[in-house]
């Protein structure tokens, strides 16, 4: 298969996990990407282990950092400094998560950066926009962007996603943004090709419905747990031996669904809408728990999916990897175009090839 992104050279100076992801997508695309990493401690998630694998690597590192090569510089060094003005001079795109001003107090300024290669674009993702100086660590943003408001149960406390998604999202955010501009051109100003993502604006845009629900409402979004805020019935539910969820979406998909579990009650008119079931959440809810109790989740499987009703039994992580192409050293394959050329480097592994010969030496590591 031919790479979409053959050739395109991408500079990664980011760390820990929504700059690295973008750079690995680019990276599974077919671009080549440098992985630039602190002197001797390297990228920060090298050490947030355990588990490490048995070269002594972190799970955490290698799940976002496939298909680069590494090389170690401290941007205090004014050779460093010098190594990483040619390699910049030499690539398509700058990616990287600095705090403002950081970057420029080693002499290596965005904007002057962008001015001397008109055929640059760079991308500074950040925790709360470019003109904040706040770190950005995902958890903070998950409290200060409204997830951690409306996750967990309706009396429980706020409570976080189980994996780092708002740093994930804007992984994919500066990917995306990226691939629009280079797809637009890049010979504009340099401001055109200076990006920023920030990890609080894609978090926020990433509450889609339930954003617009308090948009449209002006009122607080409740928190539901399992439930939905617009659709009924859409949770999780007990039968006799374990959990199942829901995930009704159309009243088409409700009337099959009280045939499948064969519930009269809920053939009345006040539940034919989606808007009436709302209305009456807690008596359809109810009855369907009332309902599924009553035998084991195969059997109630079983009928929903023999009738076309979204449904799904709770697996566990381990469960689910067996569903897809994973491996302990490169972890979740990507789909399609992208493909696994490299496997995560250790710290400063192509330091010797690159710093002799910058770019060209990515075809021979």
């Amino acid at each position: 298969m031919s790479l979409p992104l053959k050739g395109l050279r991408v500079l990664d100076l980011s760390r820990v996990l929504a700059g690295p992801v973008a750079a690995m997508v680019l990276g599974d695309l077919g671009a080549d990407v440098i992985k630039v990493e602190r002197t001797g401690t390297g990228d920060d998630t090298r050490g947030w282990g355990p588990p490490f694998d048995d070269r002594g690597q972190s799970a955490y590192f290698l799940c976002c950092n496939r298909n680069k090569l590494s090389v170690a510089a401290d941007f205090a060094v004014a050779a460093d400094q010098d190594f990483l003005r040619t390699l910049i001079a030499g690539a398509d795109v700058v990616i990287e998560n600095f705090r403002p001003a950081t970057l420029a107090a080693f002499g290596l300024d965005p904007l002057t950066l962008l001015e001397a290669h008109p055929r640059l674009v760079w991308c500074t993702i950040s925790g709360f926009g470019p003109l904040s100086d706040r770190p950005g660590y995902d958890f903070v943003v998950q409290a200060e962007s409204g997830w951690m408001a409306i996750t967990g149960e309706p009396m429980g406390e706020p409570m976080k996603t189980g994996v780092a998604l708002a740093d994930v999202i804007a992984g994919r955010d500066t990917a995306i943004a990226i691939l629009a501009t280079l797809v637009g051109g890049r010979s504009g100003a340099a401001s055109a090709r200076q990006l920023h993502v920030s990890l609080q604006h894609s978090a926020i845009s990433a509450l889609v419905n339930v954003a617009q629900n308090a948009l449209v409402t002006t009122a607080e979004a409740p928190r539901w747990g399992n439930a939905h805020p617009n659709l009924v019935p859409y949770e999780l539910f007990d039968t006799g031996d374990k959990p199942i969820v829901i995930a009704v979406g159309t009243d088409t998909q409700f009337a099959a669904l009280v045939e499948a579990l064969d519930i009269p009650a809920l053939k009345e008119a006040r539940f034919a809408t989606n808007a009436g079931r709302l209305a009456n959440r807690d008596a359809v809810t109810g009855t369907i728990r009332l309902r599924l109790i009553t035998a084991d989740s195969e059997e109630w499987m079983g009928r929903l999916r023999d009738a076309g009703v979204p449904c799904g039994v709770v697996r566990s992580v381990l469960e689910a990897l067996e569903d897809v192409a994973g491996s302990e050293l490169t972890g979740v394959a990507p789909q399609a175009p992208g493909t696994v050329r490299r496997v995560p480097p250790t710290l400063n592994q192509h330091g010797v090839l690159l710093r002799s010969q910058g770019w060209a030496g990515v075809a021979q590591a």
